[in-house]
């Protein structure tokens, strides 16, 4: 019953992925995954885990992976609106460092895969949001890595944030262009840059 639509994205691997949905008086119904349509369309990545989270505005997570254990995941929004990004970190891409954002919401009702060998993060965008994502391991505790959501050798354009770059490895704190300051756990304002990750900050 469902099918679904798949576009490349700028960068190879990543994904977006669109179901098919069936309005009517009464509201909708969609199929959010279906395991026949996507290995029709050619993706047969297993999933072991879902999570879901809620944030508020001007909530920013990540740059997030795991190192020796790393998860795709095919991510979504329920409620509200997020801008979700993915940044390449398999050494042997010609777009190693580059990155990508998808907005997702609610009303688009898309989703982003994002297979292993990403770093990935949103910013919540609506007053609150509720994200779900599978995933193709499990979450590993100890295996944690990131990296700066503001790395200028990055350069994630983050949709109304205002970042006032001082010449250093990172940004200073920002805020949205609404006033709205962004709010950013201690752990993921620590995290490296790109080049400080791939000069050994983690071995």
């Amino acid at each position: 019953m469902g099918q679904i639509k798949v576009t490349k994205a700028p960068i190879e691997g990543l994904l977006i992925i669109e179901p098919t949905v069936h309005d009517d008086g009464r509201g909708y119904f969609m199929e959010t995954y279906n395991q026949r349509d996507m290995a029709e369309a050619g993706l047969n990545m297993v999933f072991v885990q879902d999570n879901q989270s809620m944030s508020t505005k001007g909530v920013l997570r990540g740059l997030h992976f795991q190192k020796q254990y790393p998860q795709g995941k095919l991510v979504r929004v329920i409620r509200g609106c997020v801008f979700d990004v993915a940044v390449d970190m398999r050494e042997d891409s010609p777009t190693y460092g580059q990155w990508h954002g998808e907005e997702l919401s609610e009303e688009n009702r898309k989703q982003f895969y994002i297979p292993e060998g990403f770093a990935h993060g949103f910013l919540v965008l609506s007053d609150v949001a509720e994200f779900c994502y599978k995933c193709t391991d499990f979450y590993h505790p100890n295996d944690e890595g990131g990296l700066a959501w503001n790395d200028p050798d990055i350069g994630i354009e983050w949709p109304g944030v205002l970042i006032d770059y001082d010449g250093t490895a990172k940004a200073n704190a920002s805020c949205m262009a609404d006033g709205t300051r962004l709010n950013i756990s201690e752990k993921d304002q620590k995290w490296p840059g790109i080049n400080e990750y791939r000069e050994g900050f983690f071995n």
